[in-house]
């Protein structure tokens, strides 16, 4: 398996955001280099972990998310293993050259912008209005997440400074809404928070449809509390200006890089990475015999022939 060789770690991070990770993430050099040997004695020694990378910018994606607490990063990794086995319809599967994730990435349904906002994080924005659920399915909407995401979560700036979420609706249609099942919406949004090691710092939604509200404000009150409050719905462009830098928008939103730029410029990280991508499926953890579902009480079906409680940070 790719990156799976436990080389010292050079840190490579600016003055600036090693103190940002200090602040905010509890992390130095010793704390840092402790929590990698104990994260790595765990793994080795998990009894259904088979095959997983053990590089430190990998499990720095988990030490980061949970702010150095170890044993809060071994569970989120054992949930990101499982979540990718339990649903590899979404999770599995990621390449930039399937025709038609490659397709859906083209139209510039999901792209992350070319410069960070001012406070360092990376901006991931998503036009409802260029997917087509008629032509894909929401596995597939679902896969074309999973591989944005994976293409940006070892990049430690990322790591360190977390993302900016911006969904713009306009173009929302039933198609979309009927695409998804009250069960997908559940699973997936606990995936989201749960299992997937990224600091999700602000989420905006602009130009929502009066009759796309309510299944959205039902998606908003699955979150957590710390997520939920960390969401700022627009009513206009102009008022989303006045929260992110309109410069770094694309220029079909006011900025000064065209979407077409931005789409083919991250094409080019995800042809950097997709050997990489690909080879995360080759990561493997024995699931206990269950259903292989989420349960009723919202427990994920768990490890070791237990039932694990979700839990957030």
């Amino acid at each position: 398996m790719a990156k799976s060789k436990e080389e010292d770690y050079e840190c490579t991070l600016s003055e600036a955001t090693r103190t940002i990770a200090c602040v905010e993430l509890r992390e130095d050099d010793t704390t840092r280099e402790e929590a990698l040997k104990q994260f790595r004695h765990w793994i080795h020694k998990h009894p259904n972990i088979k095959r997983c990378r053990t590089d430190a910018v990998f499990l720095l994606r988990f030490l980061r998310t949970k702010k150095f607490s170890v044993p809060m990063a071994e569970e989120m990794l054992e949930r990101y293993l499982t979540i990718r086995q339990l649903y590899p319809n979404w999770f599995q599967n990621l390449d930039i050259e399937d025709k038609d994730i490659e397709a859906i990435i083209d139209a510039g349904y999901l792209v992350p912008l070319m410069q960070r906002d001012r406070h360092g994080r990376r901006v991931i924005l998503s036009c409802a209005g260029r997917f087509d659920p008629y032509k894909y399915t929401s596995a597939q909407m679902a896969r074309a997440h999973s591989l944005v995401v994976e293409a940006l979560m070892d990049d430690e700036e990322n790591q360190i400074h977390g993302y900016t979420h911006i969904n713009d609706e306009s173009g929302l249609t039933m198609g979309h809404l009927s695409a998804w099942s009250i069960t997908d919406i559940r699973n997936m949004l606990r995936c989201i928070q749960n299992s997937t090691p990224m600091r999700h710092k602000e989420t905006h939604f602009v130009n929502i449809p009066s009759y796309a509200i309510k299944v959205i404000e039902f998606g908003i009150s699955l979150l957590n509390d710390k997520l939920r409050n960390r969401i700022l719905v627009h009513k206009s462009l102009d008022e989303l200006k006045s929260a992110i830098d309109p410069k770094i928008l694309p220029k079909e939103y006011g900025g000064e890089i065209p979407l077409c730029e931005m789409i083919a410029n991250f094409k080019k990280t995800l042809r950097e990475h997709r050997t990489g991508i690909k080879e995360l499926d080759d990561m493997y953890i024995e699931i206990a015999a269950t259903d292989g579902q989420y349960v009723s009480n919202d427990d994920l079906c768990g490890i070791s022939g237990s039932f694990r409680k979700l839990e957030v940070d």
